[in-house]
């Protein structure tokens, strides 16, 4: 079902979708996560010592990162082995974040190794 608004038509699944995945990026821990994803592939036990969280609290959000598809596991024996599932366009996406956190006055850098060596922010743009 689609809602008839001024500016055009609003399809409340598409907002929904793109909400989870908005709640998959606005949570701290995960973006931790995807940082270190972003780095290579990790297990489980590797974030939980990086990040010094508990097991649980590193599965729960690897969860929730799987079921917005940004992450694949592949499983090894009893180890499972986590990936960024795009990892082109989860770096398109932080560069895109860092460009809107320039524009409204803040400079932050989440994952500076998914940038191309001399590359300021997202390609094809002037470095401030």
């Amino acid at each position: 079902m689609t809602i008839q608004t001024e500016s055009g038509l609003l399809d409340p699944h598409a907002t929904a979708v793109y909400a989870h995945l908005f709640d998959a990026l606005g949570d701290p821990t995960r973006l931790a996560v995807l940082q270190h994803l972003a780095s290579g592939e990790h297990r489980v036990r590797d974030l939980v010592q990086h990040l010094g969280l508990a097991q649980s609290t590193v599965s729960k959000h690897l969860s929730f990162l799987r079921d917005c598809r940004l992450v694949t596991v592949r499983s090894e024996g009893r180890a499972s082995w986590f990936n960024l599932a795009q990892p082109g366009a989860t770096a398109t996406l932080i560069n895109a974040a860092e460009l809107l956190l320039k524009d409204t006055g803040t400079r932050a850098t989440l994952c500076a190794h998914l940038r191309e060596p001399g590359e300021d922010f997202a390609p094809g743009t002037d470095a401030a």
